[in-house]
Parts: C-alpha cells; sequence; structure tokens
C-alpha cells in the first residue's frame, strides 16, 4: 500500500517534468556545460577563484574553483527563460529574491573578503526580499504561543527571515565534501516537488524540478572528481531556495505541517545546532573553522578505515554521497508524515537524535 502510494505520487511529478522537458534538459545541459568550462578556463580566472587546500577544515587535496554557483544560476536563468509564460512569471521572483545571498556569498568566492555576517545578512535579506515580492511569511509552525505571535505580520517576515538565513547558512556548512551539498539539496528539492505535485501545487513542482535539473548538471561536475566546488554563492543560493520552497510548501497547504518543512532539512540543521553545541563545550569561537562536523569525521575517519587504499578524492566523494544520501530518508518519510504535526516532529526527533548519536559513535570508536 505504502509502495502504490509513492508510485503514485511519482506518477504525477513525472507527468509535470513532462510538460516542461525542454526547459529541464536545457537547464541540466547548460549548467554542465558552462561548469566544464568554468573548469577549463581556471587557467585564467583561478587567481580569483581557486579554493587553497591548506586550511584546518579543507579536505580536498588540489586547489579548486569555487565558483560553481555561477554556472548554476546562469543555467537556471536559461531554463527559466525557456518555461511557459505563466510558470516563468512565478518564478522570477524566486530568482530576484535570492540575488542577495547568491551576491554576496560569490563575492566571497572571489575576493575572500566578505565577512560571515554580512553573507548571513544577506541571506535574510533575501527572506524579507522574497516575502515583499510574494506576500508570503510564516504565520504557523504549529508551537503554541508562537503561532499566535506570527499572527503580527513584522514578527511573521522577521521569524521567515532567520529561518531562511538559518537553513542558508547550514547548507554552506556541510559544503565540505564532493558532492555532498548538492545531493543533499537534490533529494530535499525532490521531497518538496513530489509532496507538492501530489497535493496539486504544479508551480512549486516544477520550479523544484527546475532546481533539481540545474544542480544535477552542476553535481556530474563536482562529483567524484570534485573539480568544481559550489562556494560560498552557489551553497547560500541553494539553501535559499530549499527554505524558501519549504516556506511555500507550507503556507500555500494548510495540511502540510511546519515541522514537515523542518524534516526536509533536518540533516544540515542538526549540524549547525549540534556544531554550536560542541564549541560551546569546547569554549570555542562559533565562528572559528574546524574538522569536527559530521562530514569531516566520515571522511578522515570512516572512509580512511573502510577505504584504506584509496586516494583521497575517492574517499572524500564515496564519503560525500554517503552523507548526502541522509537527505533521501526525510524526503521520503515527509510525503506520509506530512500532515500530522506529532509524527512529523517524531520523524525530526529520531533523525535528529539519529544524527548525534552516529557521531557519538564515530567519535568513541575513532576519535575527533
Amino acid at each position: 500500500m505504502q509502495g502504490e502510494l509513492i508510485m503514485e505520487k511519482l506518477g504525477v511529478l513525472a507527468s509535470i517534468a513532462v510538460d516542461i522537458a525542454i526547459p529541464l534538459w536545457v537547464g541540466l545541459v547548460t549548467t554542465f556545460v558552462l561548469s566544464v568550462l568554468v573548469v577549463l578556463t581556471t587557467r585564467w580566472h583561478g587567481f580569483l577563484s581557486l579554493d587553497e587546500s591548506a586550511g584546518v577544515q579543507k579536505v580536498h587535496a588540489h586547489p579548486t574553483p569555487r565558483v560553481g554557483g555561477l554556472p548554476m544560476v546562469l543555467g537556471l536563468l536559461v531554463a527559466v527563460w525557456l518555461s511557459p509564460p505563466d510558470l516563468r512569471e512565478k518564478i522570477w521572483p524566486w530568482l530576484l529574491a535570492g540575488s542577495p545571498a547568491f551576491a554576496f556569498g560569490l563575492a566571497e568566492d572571489l575576493t575572500k573578503r566578505v565577512s560571515v555576517t554580512k553573507r548571513l545578512l544577506a541571506t535574510m535579506a533575501s527572506g524579507l526580499l522574497a516575502w515583499a515580492l510574494t506576500g508570503y511569511a510564516l504565520t504557523s509552525v504549529n508551537v503554541w504561543g508562537l503561532d499566535w505571535l506570527l499572527q503580527f505580520t513584522l514578527v511573521a517576515v522577521v521569524f521567515t527571515a532567520f529561518a531562511v538565513g538559518g537553513v542558508a547558512n547550514a547548507i554552506n556548512i556541510i559544503d565540505g565534501l564532493n558532492g555532498l551539498a548538492s545531493s543533499m539539496v537534490l533529494w530535499a528539492l525532490l521531497g518538496v516537488a513530489t509532496l507538492a505535485a501530489s497535493l496539486g501545487d504544479a508551480v512549486l513542482a516544477s520550479t523544484c524540478l527546475l532546481l533539481v535539473a540545474c544542480v544535477l548538471g552542476f553535481f556530474l561536475v563536482n562529483w567524484p572528481l570534485g573539480k568544481l566546488f559550489l562556494g560560498d554563492g552557489g551553497s547560500y543560493f541553494l539553501g535559499f531556495v530549499l527554505a524558501w520552497a519549504c516556506v511555500l510548501l507550507v503556507e500555500r497547504h494548510a495540511e502540510v505541517s511546519a515541522f514537515a518543512a523542518l524534516l526536509l532539512c533536518i540533516h544540515p540543521i542538526t549540524e549547525v545546532l549540534y556544531s554550536v553545541y560542541r564549541r560551546k563545550v569546547r569554549r570555542q569561537h562559533l565562528g572559528h573553522p574546524d574538522r569536527l562536523h559530521f562530514h569531516s569525521l566520515i571522511k578522515r575517519r570512516l572512509m580512511q578505515r573502510l577505504l584504506p587504499h584509496s586516494s583521497k578524492t575517492v574517499r572524500n566523494s564515496v564519503g560525500g554521497l554517503l552523507v548526502g544520501a541522509m537527505s533521501l530518508l526525510p524526503a521520503v518519510l515527509v510525503q506520509w508524515v506530512y500532515s500530522s504535526t506529532v509524527a512529523s516532529l517524531a520523524a525530526v526527533a529520531v533523525l535528529g537524535l539519529g544524527y548525534v548519536w552516529l557521531y557519538q559513535r564515530m567519535v568513541a570508536r575513532f576519535g575527533a
């Protein structure tokens, strides 16, 4: 019965994909080709775009261009331009709203001089701009007391901006292995698209599919060889569009619990919260880079044990794909629990605690 439900949902999503098949393929191919061109022309722009391999949080072997967000956004612009007019009109506000997050992130990729605070404020500005352009803001999160406060527009808008900025920052933090951030966002967006399609929201489903196509175009260059990185521009932009997709899912469909949207972003959010906790315990600065993120431990400890004779790149890529796949389970679970706050909250709690358990087990067995 459950398998039939998933197949039915995927069937509806497939029919939507067929309607926008040309923009999907063009977006994927354009992003892929532009990403390859960025790699091939590194000698011309490397003095600006390269991410050096030296650094406590670095896990790659060689200097690599970190401007993968640029070809992805350009590919998305082409895909949207080729989309049906009614869909195109609905997507443009998304892209415009995401421009501060992308621009400040890209500026950091090129100059290495944009502070974390400025980038975080830029992502929050994207949330504010999205509200201004669409009129949507979170008015209910299924939490007693807070829902009453969210009836006041100012509170709702500020809360939404903080939530969007938080998710965008979380995606940036987990962007540490080949294919990790892009595959994690890809699975989450597919989860939103599948649920939106089953609820009759073809616009939201189509937008998420276009995003997935462009993310996939970048992924094919980033994984497994790590020839191009998302960079802050790409990761902040993807974090914004994922967060805004979740906002629209909740606000357009009263039957969708806010905890279902939280479930779709559970791993990156848990990573951020747990990182804050462990840094406070260790009395470290919250913004100080380290090698103790979940994905860093997977690559340095688990992959080194499982693949002792493999290259650094292989361990990086296998680890990235494994950790990225952690977003697949929530994307599937949400299809059943989305209408129940209790079930959604239970799923969030189980997966969040599961992350902490896995982290502590790795530290206990392999050391930090």
